[in-house]
């Protein structure tokens, strides 16, 4: 294969990796904030996060993901898993258990605020997902790259 149909191929996937990534993002961010109204949550959304920096990787490279920080990445987790355990121990300050829904009569059915204590469980349980298979992900692709470099 010549260099001009490699260097079309890799404008036609950048391009087309430009079109998926904010949708990814929007879909990543709107399962885990409607995911105590819908199938999904903050496991799910925060899965994609993968599908994005795959995304990135295919459409630019290495080079292109190197720019994102580990260490954020793991201290945020660490924040996210705090945040969670707070919002699990309302249960207990209030009265009653480890995880109980103890703002449950706030908001309107429907509501992107209408489940109390779980909506902020689950959006502490994206953010803690995310940012910690964001994390793989940076890892893994860095093994992939190290390997395609060596071969």
């Amino acid at each position: 294969m010549n260099n001009e149909n490699r260097k079309i191929k890799h404008v036609i996937t950048s391009c087309g990796c430009d079109f998926l990534i904010p949708l990814t993002l929007v879909l990543l961010f709107d399962i885990i904030l409607h995911g105590h109204l819908s199938p999904g949550g903050g496991f799910q959304g925060g899965v994609l996060m993968v599908a994005v920096f795959t995304l990135i990787y295919l459409g630019y490279g290495y080079d292109s993901i190197k720019t994102v920080k580990g260490g954020i990445l793991h201290d945020t987790e660490g924040i996210a898993s705090i945040f969670y355990v707070v919002f699990a121990m309302l249960g207990i300050v209030y009265g009653g258990y480890f995880c109980e829904n103890i703002l449950f009569r706030s908001g309107n059915i429907g509501d992107l605020w209408s489940s109390g204590t779980i909506f902020l469980m689950n959006a502490a349980v994206g953010a803690k997902v995310l940012t910690g298979v964001g994390m793989l992900a940076l890892y893994m692709l860095a093994i992939l790259s190290q390997i395609r470099k060596d071969s």
